[in-house]
């Protein structure tokens, strides 16, 4: 499977996305397209058949014109291009301004101003001024008025008409009807010689009002994104054979040694190779505290260096970098389709044929009622101006665009848009135990030995069966030979037991080290001792068995310390309505003794990896089943709940598996990914509400509908200026996203 995505800048509207998704799966081997129409783009997968030249001629034979985001790629970035368009729309509205003032001056000023009329006739005449009026209206539909008539009446002749053909029909219709008044007003009756050359000039002044406001707040709403891209340096110091070389980014590879200076960003994924220092990973976790950081340990592109001159060994470029991850995740979930869009597009599908159909039958209305040729042309256009498929287009994307990129700020990734949706709607958190609600650093507390083997023979030989291993566990167990100084004894032919622990050869005999049901599988009677391990498991630690073939030999126990923030996150998730529930493959009486201390309301314990998927279609009886883990043993977990979220201290795996990551590897993160998810779903809430209520109440109030009983009309002027507003509102309201969680 093949994916592209296009950036399409000529989709303005609902109906624009909705017919660039049909272009697109109209295309043989297409299994699924996604056009975006705050990040004015296309996704698509394919395969067989299609290419990526048969996508972009189908594109273009729709009318909306598509460029490879990877083209692009030297280009400007999306948030310069959004920026060159707020300008470029201020440049057309500044120009229709001064174009239209004079014509609504002379069209509209005898209601305003006393006397105006008789200055106008006594002066320049009332037909010279309707001269005026045409051509400073011609100059605004030519020029700035252009963008409209350029897109939307060769939409409107593909039988594809879609906003700017609706804003292209009523001002032309305006401006024709004007001007046939003005040229020819012998081929009309009297009483309809009338002229409208400020509705046409005001229609594009105040849409181009609105489309630069709207573009002003756009960029706006991806400051977040421009943030992230811009913490990368464009060059960086190389330590070379001749000494001291600055180069660009693009130019460096795996292995170059980079100089930092202190307070100096850092350019790429690296170990240190020499110094120590501390650095700031605000960035990447949101987490104000620098860290502290020596030879050996990583540091992340992006991060800022303290006090201190470091050098670092590049570990990975381009797209594998952390920072370059992140931006992908973030784009990939601001791209993405929440399930409440699917009414919206098939809204939108038909929104501009229908009111296309409503202004026709406005006017025959009109007409039949003998109220004049004047107000039924005016309520026609009215109804053609006032009509708003754009704020229906935006309100699910840009409120998605400002909350993903608002997670991003607080280290909460969304790798999938529409798990804000799923996660909104979750019932109840489970939680992986070890690494994610304790430290994931267990320590050696307790070594009993049940027979004649000393203590330093016992960890020799339980260093020497674990030496290769990645568990928690086993590395307390090697930290402890460590610190004794105790050298691993020989061990042979180790072999690991899912969910049990590892068997071994060692002196002759086999080696056993686990759990119970390690025991039980050497054949080892531990029923004299097992109150001992009941009492250990009491107080929160993990018993370890060893035996040698059938003979216990040692009780070993390990305290995994709870994190500090992780009552204060069950806490935070109870007073959210949320039940909380931790799954774990340790004691029942240690995960009891552990969910106890926290307050968890379900214990799910002794669960071995293949198990995890089970126990969460066991807590979806409950409702929708967000879970949290870090470790490899949990991406099945992860993939099978409604939600998976991953700490992202954890593996790669896990990360993986998972469509939230919570980059601070703090369980408050689940909580607050709880919150940001509610309060963008209700911002999307209000957004639709107002797009969809704004077009119910006031295309039949520009119908004309309160007029029989004394109601107001709608004047073309007033339908521009709230057709305008109404995208504004909406990119405007989704902005206070921007405070969330503050």
């Amino acid at each position: 499977m093949s994916e592209a995505t296009f950036i399409i800048d000529a989709m303005h509207c609902g109906a624009c996305t909705g017919r660039v998704e049909r272009a697109l799966l109209a295309q043989p081997g297409v299994q699924n397209a996604s056009a975006n129409l705050m990040a004015r783009s296309a996704h698509v997968e394919f395969d067989g058949p299609a290419d990526l030249e048969s996508l972009k001629t189908a594109l273009d034979q729709a009318g909306y014109p598509g460029r490879l985001k990877e083209e692009m790629a030297s280009g400007p970035s999306a948030a310069e291009r959004q920026m060159q368009e707020a300008r470029q729309l201020k440049r057309q509205f500044l120009t229709a301004l001064a174009l239209t003032a004079p014509v609504f001056v002379l069209a509209m000023g005898a209601h305003m101003i006393p006397g105006m009329h008789h200055l106008i006739a006594n002066t320049i005449g009332i037909e010279a001024s309707w001269w005026v009026q045409m051509i400073l209206t011609a100059l605004v539909l030519a020029f700035p008025g252009r963008v409209f008539l350029r897109i939307g009446v060769p939409a409107l002749l593909r039988g594809s008409p879609e906003m700017n053909s609706l804003v292209a029909m009523g001002s032309l219709a305006a401006f024709v009807y004007s001007a046939l008044v003005t040229l020819a007003p012998g081929l009309l009756p009297e009483s309809a010689r009338g002229v409208y050359f400020e509705a046409a000039a005001t229609i594009v002044t105040l849409i181009l009002l609105g489309r630069w406001l709207e573009a002003r707040a756009k960029g706006r709403a991806g400051e977040a994104i421009s943030r992230l891209i811009g913490l990368q340096p464009k060059t960086a110091r190389v330590q070379t054979e001749n000494g001291v070389e600055e180069r660009p980014i693009e130019e460096l590879v795996p292995g170059d040694i980079l100089l930092l200076a202190p307070g100096e960003r850092v350019a790429l994924d690296g170990v240190i190779a020499e110094g120590a220092g501390h650095i700031d990973e605000s960035m990447l976790t949101g987490e104000p505290v620098p860290v502290a950081k020596s030879e050996g340990d990583p540091i992340t592109g992006g991060t800022v260096n303290g006090e201190s001159a470091l050098s670092y060994r590049v570990t990975a470029t381009g797209g594998d970098t952390v920072l370059s991850r992140i931006i992908a995740m973030v784009e990939a979930a601001q791209g993405a389709k929440l399930p409440v869009q699917a009414l919206v597009d098939k809204v939108t599908r038909v929104f501009v044929p229908v009111v296309m159909a409503l202004s026709l039958l406005t006017f025959a209305i009109w007409m039949i009622a003998s109220m004049g040729f004047s107000h039924a042309f005016v309520a026609a256009i009215s109804v053609m101006i006032i009509a708003c498929p754009c704020a229906m287009g935006l309100a699910t994307p840009v409120s998605i665009l400002v909350g993903t990129g608002r997670g991003a700020e607080l280290g909460l990734l969304f790798r999938r848009g529409d798990a804000l949706q799923r996660l909104s709607e979750v019932a109840v958190v489970g939680f992986d135990k070890t690494g994610t609600l304790t430290e994931g650093h267990p320590a050696l507390t307790d070594l009993e030995p049940l027979a004649d083997l000393p203590e330093a023979e016992i960890l020799a030989l339980a260093a020497g069966a674990e030496a290769r291993s990645e568990h928690p566990l086993a590395r307390a167990i090697l930290a402890e030979a460590e610190t004794r100084g105790i050298a691993h004894a020989p061990v042979k032919r180790v072999k690991a037991l899912s969910g049990k622990g590892l068997r071994a050869q060692a002196e002759g005999a086999k080696l056993w080290i686990g759990n119970a049901g390690a025991m039980e599988e050497a054949g080892a009677d531990i029923a004299p001792f097992a109150e001992r391990a009941k009492a250990l498991a009491a107080k929160g630690r993990t018993p370890v068995w060893m035996s040698l073939d059938d003979r216990p030999v040692a009780l070993m126990a390990l305290s995994d310390p709870i994190k500090a923030e992780a009552r204060e996150a069950v806490d935070a998730l109870h007073k959210a309505g949320k039940q909380v529930a931790m799954v774990t493959g340790d004691t029942r009486a240690t995960a009891e003794a552990v969910g106890h201390d926290l307050g968890i309301d379900r214990i799910e314990a002794e669960v071995l990896p293949d198990g995890k998927r089970d126990a969460v279609e066991s807590l979806r009886q409950i409702g929708p089943v967000a879970f949290v883990g870090d470790g490899i043993n949990d991406a099945p977990a992860l993939a099978a709940a409604d939600v998976g979220l991953a700490i992202g201290t954890g593996t790669d795996v896990a990360i993986e598996a998972a469509e939230v990551v919570l980059m601070r590897g703090d369980p408050n993160g689940v909580a607050m990914a709880l919150e940001l998810s509610r309060a963008v779903m209700r911002n999307i809430r209000q957004n639709l509400f107002w797009a969809f209520a704004y077009n119910v109440a006031l295309i039949p109030v520009a119908m004309g509908i309160l007029v029989p009983f004394g109601g107001p009309g709608l004047s073309p002027m007033l339908a521009a200026g709230a057709m305008a507003f109404s995208s504004v509102f909406v990119v405007t309201n989704a902005l206070r996203l921007r405070r969330a969680l503050r």
